[in-house]
Order: C-alpha cells, then sequence, then structure tokens
C-alpha cells in the first residue's frame, strides 16, 4: 500500500468511529446500572434469587461474549420458526433484517455481559466494607437505604475505580466482536480494506485506533483515580 492507500483507508475507517463509540456508550449506559442492580440481588437472603443470580453471573462470565452476541442475534429469527404459534405472532412484527434490530441484539448482548462483570466488582467493593460502617450510621440514625447511598455506596465507588478501568479498557477492544453480525464498525471496515488493498496495514490502522481510544482513556480513568484517593 502506497501513503495515500492508508490515508484513504484510513479516512474510510474514520467514518465509522461513531458507530464503535456507540456501541462503547451504550453499553456503558445501561450495564453498570443494571450491575449494581445484580449485585444487590445477588447479596439478597433469598436463596433462589441470590442462586439464579449467580447462575446468570456464571454464565456471562463463563462462555464467550462472541457466542453470546451470535445467540441474542439468532434467538429471534430462530423462535419465529421453531416456537409456540402464540409466540410466532408476536414476534412476526419485529424485522430481522433492519439495522435497528442488528443494533438492538448488539447491545442487548454487550449489556448482559458486562453487566455481570460489573455486578462482581461491585459486589467485591461492597463487601470490602467493614461492618462498622453500617453499626455506626444504624447508630446514628440512618436508614438502611440511607447507609447504603450516603455512607457505603461512595466508599464502594472509590475502591472498584481501579478494576472497573480494567472492564471499560477492554470493552473498548471488544467492540471489535460487533464485527460477526456484520454492524459496521471500525475491525470490520478494516478487513474489507485489507481485502480490497490485500495488505494487513488496515488491520494495524485499526490497532491504533483501539490503542488512542484506550490511551485517552487510561487517562481520563486516572484521574478520576487520582481525584478520589483523598486519603492521601
Amino acid at each position: 500500500m502506497t501513503w495515500n492507500d492508508i490515508l484513504k483507508a484510513t479516512e474510510v475507517m474514520l467514518r465509522y468511529l461513531g458507530p464503535t463509540l456507540k456501541v462503547f456508550f451504550y453499553t456503558l449506559l445501561f450495564s453498570i446500572p443494571l450491575g449494581v442492580v445484580v449485585a444487590v440481588l445477588r447479596k439478597v437472603k433469598f436463596k433462589p434469587v441470590s442462586w439464579l443470580t449467580a447462575v446468570y453471573i456464571l454464565i456471562m462470565r463463563g462462555t464467550p461474549l462472541m457466542l453470546q452476541i451470535i445467540t441474542v442475534y439468532y434467538a429471534i429469527p430462530m423462535l419465529r420458526i421453531n416456537s409456540f404459534p402464540w409466540l410466532q405472532n408476536l414476534l412476526a412484527g419485529i424485522d430481522v433484517r433492519s439495522e435497528r434490530y442488528q443494533f438492538s441484539a448488539l447491545i442487548f448482548a454487550f449489556i448482559i455481559n458486562y453487566a455481570a462483570y460489573f455486578a462482581e466488582i461491585f459486589r467485591g467493593g461492597i463487601e470490602s466494607i467493614p461492618i462498622g460502617q453500617y453499626e455506626a450510621a444504624f447508630s446514628l440514625g440512618y436508614t438502611k437505604f440511607q447507609t447504603f447511598f450516603r455512607i457505603i455506596l461512595p466508599q464502594v465507588i472509590k475502591r472498584i475505580v481501579p478494576a472497573s478501568s480494567n472492564e471499560i479498557i477492554t470493552l473498548v477492544k471488544d467492540t471489535a466482536l460487533a464485527s460477526v453480525v456484520a454492524y459496521p464498525e471500525i475491525f470490520r471496515i478494516a478487513k474489507e480494506q485489507m481485502n480490497y488493498y490485500s495488505s494487513l496495514v488496515p488491520l494495524f490502522v485499526a490497532g491504533l485506533f483501539y490503542f488512542v481510544m484506550n490511551a485517552i482513556l487510561t487517562i481520563v480513568l486516572g484521574s478520576i483515580e487520582k481525584k478520589l484517593d483523598y486519603y492521601k
């Protein structure tokens, strides 16, 4: 490839930076709150709920994200063929060939996967808080709700930032898995450019995109971690 070809390939990939960032931000936006809910359910004393939550986490963390994306993406088309008539009628109005369905299925798979990882991070952060913190809050007249959101949660956030940062950086790289359902993100376009130019250079250019995004995130997350390190 000539430098002109590299610039053209880079320009094409740059146009698909938006869809890549869209997957990243939507996943973070919904997986973090869902992770908090899952972490709380994991700790409830009602055994069936905590057991089912543990099974969900085990499945999400124990199987490849690529497999989960493919399963979610093809779930509705398969159910429309092999399911009860009432369910087939319910799903009949969904256009599985539309871009909206493609994106929705993709984001759903990313969200349920990353929510499981964030849930374990949050659960570890909650369990790291000494029991004395709860006892002191109750002695001061705080309710369970006030204790969690005013005493426990701020400390948990501080403790989980490093582990959460690792997951967020991993998410940037995992957006490349969206290509398995032909979603138009940077890595898929890079593979198309590779075939067009018969060169590996477009893949290295795509790698540079991911590197720059993660470098920016590393700086931002590092700054947040320093601001929260108020004991120093």
